[in-house]
């Protein structure tokens, strides 16, 4: 049995793990929820498909650039790691922070939300949100309900199946995947081959697209895509990182781009652009019910539950291998860094991200919280793959196990996009809507979530010099 203070994680994941964590933490809740917005800003079919195209493009190329810096530096820990090599501790730890507050544990939250949503459809009442209790906090209200107390169950529960070893989390996530690759694909080629629905529906335009339009409605389909480099977090813990890291990433980004394409595609057979604009809640129960009975509906639930736990045991798993990382580098808990003795697993980490999700849930601001995450994953995801060029002229003859396909190219024009996305985003919540009297919105929140990482970095900072 090895030591308590062991700080590395064993080596027991190939790359169909690898590509099983990247198709579950990336189909999740925004392809259910989000299309409908996204169609409101761009109700042209064909430009509405090819936000998701591009999206994909740009996630293959950052998959590609990942893959360079993972097997570059195959730690846990994701673009912690590589902001750490390329910009220094401070970027690196923002980044890490942004992950456990929002980036992962928002995202649990918010799945978790819809969770007793979709469960109502066989257990009824199990989402109904009438507060049976209220812990009182300082400016957090901890409302406990059947409908929260089915999230938490659902969370704790996946909690429990990472800490207790690799090899249980690793089953559970490689069934949860292969059943939502499986059943989302077979629903596509179903919904087409014996549904009702209009392929004239991809060439009818619902109105004009702008420019800042299309580019706004790229932080959903970036946060749609978020998680192509789930894979890396973990990179500490595949066998032959060289080899079998970039065939993760590859394997799981191109997986899930085809999933991406194929359902959205659907979403335009059944309904014109104006109609799926006007949708609100799940858009795939909707289609299931529309294409092919009520019955397809229940099914569809099933596999909507399935997608929200696949994609939350990928994030439970994924997340506290970054607060691991920090740790370990001495800018997160102490007990962090730690593997269990007999688990063999950063069960602090994950007890830690769990808690904070809880908390969340039971505040209901995961949510608020999710809204802000597309401008900070966009604009970390950017500064990662930008490291890309910061490490190749900095380490020229580091030995590099596979460089990254189309470079220079494919990772400036990532890197680009990301900027051009951002500078957007940035302009429409800040000096637009200011202009007009509006409320800030999630872009300007997501900076401040940021920022108030930079006062926590500082804390440990200098508990870690005393």
């Amino acid at each position: 049995m090895s030591s308590p203070a062991q700080s590395t994680l064993d080596r027991r994941l190939g790359p169909l793990d690898g590509a099983a964590i990247i198709v579950s933490n990336v189909i999740g809740g925004t392809i259910l929820f989000m299309p409908p917005f996204m169609a409101g800003l761009v109700p042209n079919p064909w430009l509405y498909l090819g936000l998701w195209v591009a999206g994909g493009a740009l996630a293959f190329a950052g998959a590609m650039a990942y893959a360079e810096l993972a097997t570059l530096r195959p730690k846990a820990g994701g673009e912690y790691v590589y902001l750490d090599a390329a910009y220094g501790r401070v970027a690196a730890f923002l980044t890490g922070w942004t992950s456990f507050v929002a980036g992962f544990s928002g995202a649990i939250a918010a799945n978790c939300f819809f969770i007793p949503i979709y469960l109502a459809r066989f257990i009824p009442g199990v989402d109904n949100q009438t507060p049976l209790f209220t812990i009182t906090l300082p400016y957090l209200p901890l409302v406990f309900s059947t409908h929260t107390l089915v999230a938490l169950a659902s969370i704790w529960l996946l909690a429990i199946v990472h800490i207790i070893g690799v090899g249980p989390g690793r089953v559970t996530m490689n069934i949860l995947a292969a059943a939502k690759i499986t059943a989302f694909m077979l629903f596509v080629l179903a919904g087409f081959a014996f549904g009702t629905g209009a392929l004239s529906n991809v060439t009818t335009t619902g109105g004009g697209v702008t420019a800042t339009n299309w580019l706004f409605a790229f932080i959903p389909v970036m946060l749609a895509y978020s998680g192509w480099n789930a894979s890396a977090y973990v990179a500490e813990e595949i066998r032959e990182p060289g080899r079998n890291l970039p065939r993760s990433l590859a394997i799981g980004t191109l997986a899930v781009i085809a999933v991406y394409f194929g359902i959205n595609l659907l979403y335009l057979f059944v309904f014109s652009i104006t109609e799926l604009a006007a949708l609100q809640g799940s858009v795939l129960d909707v289609v299931a019910d529309r294409l092919l009975g009520s019955g397809a509906g229940h099914v569809m639930g099933i596999v909507s539950i399935v997608s929200l736990m696949a994609s939350n045991s990928a994030m439970t798993f994924a997340g506290p291998r970054v607060y691991f990382a920090m740790a370990r580098d001495g800018v997160f808990l102490d007990a962090a860094s730690k593997v269990h003795p007999a688990y063999k697993t950063p069960a602090f980490s994950i007890i830690a991200q769990t808690i904070w999700v809880s908390l969340l849930i039971l505040s209901g601001s995961g949510n608020a919280l999710a809204t802000y995450t597309g401008f900070s994953i966009t604009l970390f995801l950017g500064i990662a793959v930008f490291a890309l060029f910061v490490l190749r002229r900095r380490e020229p003859n580091a030995p590099r196990p596979f460089k990254a396909i189309g470079y220079p190219v494919a990772p400036a024009i990532f890197c680009a996009a990301c900027f051009v996305i951002l500078a957007n985003a940035l302009y429409t919540d800040l000096v637009k809507t200011t202009m007009n009297g509006q409320p800030v919105g999630p872009s300007g929140w997501g900076l401040l979530v940021i920022a108030l990482g930079l006062p926590v970095y500082f804390f440990f900072a200098a508990k870690k010099k005393s």
